[in-house]
């Protein structure tokens, strides 16, 4: 079973283990530098978030499963949106708890275009804040609260969205990835001439 490996560099550090007063981690937030790590993709291989962010803007996605009819419409507004992700040198990357076969089905069978990572004992999921455990009928369950951060190529989270809702967050989302890709936070090297 793979597992997430938390990556440690000059420009990422973890989350502290803060908890809030629910048992969860505090979300990082915009101005934080985003909590690095590695884990397999749909064709199990090594997505490594600090080397992707040297040359992309990131629009990190949590969702509970691939199964979900939301988890789809989601999936499938940001495959749709793939030209100006594209044009803005952004990549979107769900994560979810569903192991990489899954993961690949769920992208055949539905012809997407964005990178999921498979997160199956939560551990990313903890790192970003989104990991909780509900009570379902007596039992409690575990559950990933949808949330989006789109972190620059700088390594810091510029937005964060909570709740995910189709029809209010994409146009959104693609706005601010097209304002961040033409900013100085957008980009490593822009932003080095100007420190």
């Amino acid at each position: 079973m793979a597992q997430a490996t938390p990556v440690s560099n000059d420009s990422a550090r973890s989350v502290s283990g803060v908890e809030s007063a629910i048992g969860r981690k505090a979300r990082p937030a915009p101005g934080e530098v985003a909590p690095m790590f590695s884990l397999p993709d749909a064709d199990m291989e090594a997505f490594d978030l600090a080397e992707v962010t040297r040359s992309h803007i990131v629009v990190l996605y949590f969702y509970p499963r691939d199964s979900m009819p939301s988890s789809l419409r989601q999936a499938i507004e940001f495959s749709d949106a793939g030209e100006i992700f594209e044009q803005c040198s952004a990549i979107p990357v769900g994560v979810s708890l569903d192991d990489c076969l899954v993961h690949g089905e769920f992208c055949d069978r539905h012809g997407l275009g964005v990178t999921l990572l498979s997160d199956p004992d939560a551990s990313v999921c903890r790192l970003y804040g989104v990991w909780q455990e509900r009570e379902v009928g007596g039992t409690i369950k575990p559950d990933v609260q949808r949330a989006i951060f789109i972190i620059g190529r700088d390594g810091f989270i510029h937005h964060t969205f909570e709740d995910w809702s189709q029809s209010s967050h994409t146009d959104e989302i693609l706005g601010l990835i097209q304002e961040l890709a033409r900013s100085r936070n957008g980009n490593r090297q822009e932003h080095r001439r100007h420190a």
